[in-house]
């Protein structure tokens, strides 16, 4: 983050919105908008946006699975793999339609 470039007050943003978002898009680094000095909001690329998003939502897989873990949830490989035969050993043996 670049202090001067990627934190703006919000009359900046009424004035200058398309060099802004050129910036954005260009840089791909957020832009902090104030308001009376107060941080308000924040403007991304739509890419760096679905990014973070895709990130957090990794994040919060591995977190569930890390807890399933912890709670006794979980399988072993050998056990996963037993099932996944059994299942298609049933799917062979059904008759057919």
């Amino acid at each position: 983050m670049n202090m001067k470039t990627d934190i703006k007050p919000v009359t900046f943003l009424k004035a200058k919105a398309a060099d802004l978002l050129k910036q954005i898009n260009e840089t791909h680094r957020p832009v902090i908008i104030t308001q009376n000095g107060e941080p308000k909001a924040v403007l991304q690329d739509p890419e760096s946006y679905e990014n973070m998003r895709n990130a957090i939502g990794i994040l919060k897989l591995i977190s569930q699975g890390e807890e399933e873990i912890r709670c006794g949830k979980s399988k072993s490989q050998g056990e996963v793999f037993e099932g996944i035969e059994t299942m298609l050993k049933a799917k062979l043996h059904e008759p057919q339609i």
